[in-house]
């Protein structure tokens, strides 16, 4: 199976150690006996960005993280995270926050309880009560503050969760599936949240399975097996996915099979034209913006009405099927 050189992605040769890059892979390898959970996985990601890592359960999501946070040394590859690449000092390690799948904390203590305990771990002083204040309105838990952890609800967890990996103030922070079992509407709110830390000057490694969540990432690694299969903006996925953008076309009769090959010989089709019905085309182009007047003008000079015709911009889930198909090629 081939691998693509991908935006973020690293040559060959020495780590690069520009001060823009946070973290770094390059060609990771981490096998547990006879098992490889993930192979040669080179990527990078920019400071300020918000990573997407997804791929379906058991794909190496939770094992790339472990790897990039020093939690699992890698059987064979490096990795550079913010410009260190020799292990994990105090120093290092009081920059990076994170956010396990699974609730860690203590059910026994209060949400308050559990956040000062976090705040002691990364030996914050005694008048950290602001601080502690501060990430309870972030997270909308200062209301539940005095509950046990076990008293509430599975989402509060998470965002509890959420404040104490931040209650250090990280500069990097990792979140290994927050946004799973949860709520369409508390996800959304855990996305709000991300974005109003990026604004913060945080980078952001989050893992998920819930492919449209892709939307709301600066860069996207798509995982399969163990193997990165590609990395990009949200929109190159899609375009190097099916080799261009999608325009639909209606017309108020249908075109004729010559017109529509004369219209597959134009310039700016890049794909396949394809008939969704008698009146209703679905072109890959290499640009919607400016095919879009070329296909009217094409269409006016052959006395062909135009009802609509507009972008068509496929959802995250088929443009992930689709990378799993051809990666298995």
């Amino acid at each position: 199976m081939s691998r693509e050189h991908v935006p973020g992605s690293l040559h060959k040769g020495n780590m690069d150690q520009s001060n823009d890059l946070i973290i770094q892979a390059k060609e990771l390898t981490k096998q547990f006996g006879n098992d490889i959970a993930v192979e040669n996985i080179t990527f990078a990601v920019p400071r300020g960005t918000i990573f997407g890592f997804i791929g379906p359960s058991g794909s190496g999501k939770t094992t790339t993280i472990r790897l990039l946070n020093g939690i699992y040394k890698p059987t064979s590859g490096d990795v550079a995270i913010l410009g260190r690449s020799k292990g994990f000092n105090s120093a290092i390690r009081r920059k990076i926050g994170y956010m396990p799948q699974h609730f860690v904390l203590y059910p026994d203590l209060t949400v308050w309880e559990n956040l000062n305990f976090a705040a002691s771990i990364y030996g914050m002083g005694w008048f950290r009560g602001k601080r502690l204040n501060q990430l309870l309105n972030f997270v909308e838990l200062s209301d539940s503050q005095h509950k046990l952890a076990r008293e509430i609800s599975g989402g509060m967890q998470r965002r509890l969760s959420l404040a104490a990996t931040l209650i250090h103030n990280p500069e990097l922070v990792f979140l290994d599936e927050p946004t799973a079992s949860i709520d369409p509407i508390l996800r959304q709110k855990f996305w709000d949240h991300f974005r109003e830390l990026q604004n913060q000057g945080r980078t952001i490694f989050v893992t998920t399975q819930y492919v449209g969540e892709a939307a709301y990432c600066d860069l996207v690694g798509v995982i399969s097996e163990g193997h990165l299969i590609a990395v990009d903006t949200p929109d190159g996925l899609r375009r190097r996915t099916f080799g261009g953008e999608f325009v639909d076309l209606k017309t108020s009769a249908p075109i004729d099979f010559a017109s529509i090959l004369q219209l597959h010989q134009m310039p700016f089709v890049k794909g396949d034209v394809t008939q969704a019905s008698n009146n209703s085309l679905r072109l890959i182009v290499d640009n919607a913006s400016t095919a879009i007047p070329e296909i009217v003008s094409w269409c006016k000079d052959r006395k062909i009405e135009v009802v609509s015709i507009e972008e068509y911009v496929p959802p995250f889930d088929d443009v992930f099927v689709e990378l799993i198909k051809k990666d298995s090629n």
